[in-house]
């Protein structure tokens, strides 16, 4: 079903990106153009918000950008409170007033985990503030399950992610898109 979603608000891309992570991929999920319909978001999520309904989360926290929404939306979902990270000179912190106080117990939310990159980035500023992560819930996993916490998907991708110098997209000389809002560092 969220693959369908996916399909329909032509959120899964095929070509030649540069992800956050500086890897190279054939294929990008671009949730905003999901994200972009609340019923349609709010449908996606009800996967994720279904397989975590039983944890005890007290608060929702996203990963600015990808996850402002989709932590806005199983926060809405669960019936928790919901805020975001964001990045400052680079580095990503807790702002806006937003508080997360010891022990309170914290599902990240993301629209995709690659790497973990910025679900780990999050995490870090929860662990910081005494919060205790639960679990990610993510409208797309592409990770290759190597993620350190219980993720909690939509939906499963499988897309293939090459290294730049083993990357035969660029081999082939198919232009780059870099889609996502991270700076490459």
């Amino acid at each position: 079903m969220v693959l369908d979603l996916l399909k329909e608000s032509n959120a899964l891309l095929e070509g030649h990106f540069l992800l956050s992570s500086g890897k190279h991929s054939d294929k990008y999920v671009q949730c905003a153009k999901l994200l972009q319909y609340p019923d349609k978001a709010a449908k996606a999520l009800e996967v994720v918000v279904e397989k975590v309904k039983d944890l005890d989360i007290d608060i929702v926290v996203g990963p600015a950008m990808g996850g402002v929404i989709v932590a806005y939306e199983l926060g809405r979902q669960l019936g928790k409170p919901a805020i975001f990270t964001e990045r400052e000179d680079g580095e990503m912190k807790l702002k806006r007033g937003f508080q997360i106080e010891k022990g309170q117990r914290v599902l990240i939310a993301e629209d995709v985990v690659t790497t973990g990159k910025s679900a780990y980035e999050a995490i870090k500023v929860v662990e910081e503030h005494g919060g205790i992560v639960v679990g990610i819930g993510c409208i797309a996993d592409r990770s290759k399950g190597d993620i350190k916490y219980p993720l909690y998907a939509g939906t499963k991708l499988e897309i293939n992610t090459y290294e730049n110098e083993d990357c035969p997209l660029c081999k082939e000389n198919l232009p780059i898109v870099k889609p996502g809002s991270r700076k490459i560092l």
